[in-house]
């Protein structure tokens, strides 16, 4: 199970400003753990470029997405992950901010015109973390408990590894949201990114987010994006993919694709060059593969 640090998408074709208004408008989605990466980016930015550590010089815009207003219902049944993308990128087009930050799993397969994906900060810590109250593990807990998620990936995988557990997969909210859903009683455990609890405790525009781009993650994601844009992944289907640099120093792919109640998944993986066209070549090998073994059928259901 995996996540990514967070990733920059930027205008094309960057608007002008003057020197009364902000060199930089970062545009963000209002969640603690969004306004976390957020400012992280803005530090960075700032340490990396002096006239950017002006007082006032970048101002963080938050802008409410659909996901964040729609919390009633799961959000493979109310569009899927643009959900969290979509009115930031727009406003991204529209020239009202100049750079948008998100989180690498809620980008979308396919990128809107005009945007580009230029920078990747470095991945943070890839686990999920199990929390629970009242057990140490998926393992301990009695048969029937209640483990909510609002991933589909997620819910495939426990369901696969342990049938007898009720997955709740509308499991929705920020993170102090579901900590406290799981303090009410309402689910008996849940899996949250680790990547996401780490960040929660921090408390012209292409040239100054080419010094942020950390190369080794930015590789990694294209060989991921490589994998789900072969399967034509969306939040519909649970599917998970991680690129990492092993000891030898070579690229290490895994992919999983799984039905969404768990009693099938399919896994491949792959090792070769950690360098752009081989692990591009890596990740659409490998969705090759899925999509061979799995069939049509697999998919459509």
């Amino acid at each position: 199970m995996c996540r990514v640090r967070a990733s920059v998408a930027i205008d094309q074709h960057p608007k002008q400003t003057n020197s009364n208004v902000a060199l930089l408008r970062i545009g963000t989605r209002g969640s603690p753990l969004a306004l976390a990466q957020a400012y992280e980016t803005r530090d960075k930015l700032m340490s990396s470029h002096p006239e950017l550590a002006e007082e006032g010089a970048i101002q963080i815009v938050i802008i409410k997405t659909t996901g964040d207003k729609i919390l009633s219902q799961p959000l493979a049944d109310i569009g899927g992950k643009g959900l969290f993308t979509k009115e930031i990128d727009e406003a991204l087009i529209n020239g009202d901010i100049d750079i948008a930050v998100h989180s690498m799993k809620d980008v979308p397969t396919y990128l809107p015109d005009k945007t580009i994906l230029p920078c990747n900060l470095p991945r943070e810590d890839v686990r999920d973390a199990f929390i629970s109250l009242s057990a140490s593990s998926l393992a301990d807990l009695p048969a029937g408990s209640v483990v909510g998620t609002a991933s589909l990936r997620r819910k495939s995988q426990i369901l696969h590894r342990y049938p007898s557990l009720n997955v709740q997969e509308n499991f929705r909210g920020n993170v102090q949201t579901r900590l406290r859903k799981l303090s009410e009683g309402v689910v008996q455990a849940t899996l949250l990114a680790v990547a996401g609890l780490k960040r929660l405790n921090m408390t012209e525009n292409a040239e100054y987010l080419a010094s942020l781009n950390h190369e080794e993650t930015r590789l990694a994601v294209s060989c991921e994006r490589a994998f789900l844009e072969t399967l034509d992944g969306s939040c519909r289907t649970p599917i998970a993919g991680y690129a990492c640099r092993n000891e030898d120093g070579n690229c290490l792919f895994r992919g999983l694709v799984a039905s969404p109640d768990g009693t099938r998944v399919l896994e491949t993986s792959r090792i070769g060059a950690y360098a752009d066209e081989d692990m591009m070549k890596m990740g659409k090998d490998a969705g090759e593969e899925l999509l061979s073994r799995a069939g049509p059928v697999f998919f459509s259901s």
